[in-house]
């Protein structure tokens, strides 16, 4: 039994180090999320921070347009951080192997 308990523990601290590696990684990838065919783009990192916006000048002429632009670049960067991020993260919750128990959840 004590084997087996030092084995969780084991696969628990490498899964952990594993984690702030993958976790390191992530907040240096950036994705690029855009909408109205490139009209709006925007460019974050996996730590959800907006690292620049490329807004093409044929849109100011319309606000409530624009916005909506903004909004969706917005969101499709998200979606892509997170997939990314789900990626990058569910392969090491997978690794560890507690009897009972199945990973991800």
């Amino acid at each position: 039994m004590k084997d087996g308990m030092d084995q969780i523990m084991k696969q628990a601290q490498k899964m952990q180090a594993d984690m702030q590696q993958a976790q390191q990684e992530l907040a240096t990838l950036q994705v690029a999320g855009e909408s109205g065919a490139g009209m709006v783009k925007i460019t974050m990192n996996c730590r959800h921070d907006v690292l620049g916006v490329v807004i093409d000048p044929q849109t100011m002429d319309d606000r409530e347009m624009l916005e909506d632009l903004v909004a969706a670049a917005v969101n499709d960067a998200v979606r892509k951080v997170e997939k990314l991020s789900k990626e990058k993260m569910g392969g090491l919750m997978g690794g560890l192997n507690i009897p009972g128990m199945k990973l991800p959840f």
